[in-house]
């Protein structure tokens, strides 16, 4: 008998992304809509497992089922990390002024020092267990100036060494197998067969 497991979020994308890693375990995902959660559990944290934490644990008590939730990001090296937990609201703007943003930070940054990652903590929590955590990142370079059309975010300015393209000019079904997500979706997918085979749940 399938066991149910919340997905905290409302974005349908992001359920089918996991829901893909998750095929052949015996768990049937539900998200916040389908279980009639109007809650949103405030990420007030300062690292991404703080965030991943809150809305695990939070998302948990509100269910009662054993929930998975994420926190993700963009950390800029020569901006010492920044944007980080803040990547949403970076500088308080949103859309195409977010990346201008981003770009007027990193206007006089040399090619080579450019890196970055992109970042997401999976925080999985179950009652009467402590909550465990799982991390994907994702390397690259922060472009000169936007590239391509796909993805959101900060994808047009994160420049993939090893494609040569940045992420809003990869293809949607390879950017969700190489993703940060996708990667910690992976590890948690492992986390959760463990708590199948050990009768966890």
């Amino acid at each position: 008998m399938p066991f149910d497991l919340l997905i905290a979020t409302r974005n349908p994308g992001k359920l089918r992304e996991f829901a893909a890693i998750f095929t052949g375990l015996p768990y049937r995902l539900r998200t916040l809509d389908d279980l009639g959660i109007p809650d949103e559990v405030e990420e007030t944290g300062t690292t991404f497992e703080e965030n991943a934490r809150l809305k695990a644990e939070g998302y948990l008590a509100l269910s009662g089922l054993p929930t998975l939730a994420d926190d993700s990001g963009l950390e800029v090296a020569a901006l010492n990390g920044a944007p980080g937990v803040y990547s949403a609201r970076y500088g308080g703007v949103s859309g195409a002024a977010q990346l201008e943003y981003l770009l007027a930070q990193m206007r006089d940054v040399p090619w080579h020092a450019r890196l970055a990652r992109f970042v997401c903590v999976i925080g999985l929590a179950r009652p009467g267990h402590s909550t465990e955590f799982v991390q994907g990142t994702l390397s690259g370079v922060i472009e000169t100036a936007p590239r391509g059309s796909g993805g959101f975010g900060y994808d047009p300015l994160f420049f993939l060494l090893d494609e040569n393209k940045t992420l809003a000019e990869v293809p949607p079904d390879h950017k969700n197998r190489i993703s940060h997500r996708a990667a910690a979706a992976r590890e948690a997918r492992v986390v959760l067969e463990r708590w199948q085979a050990e009768g966890l749940l």
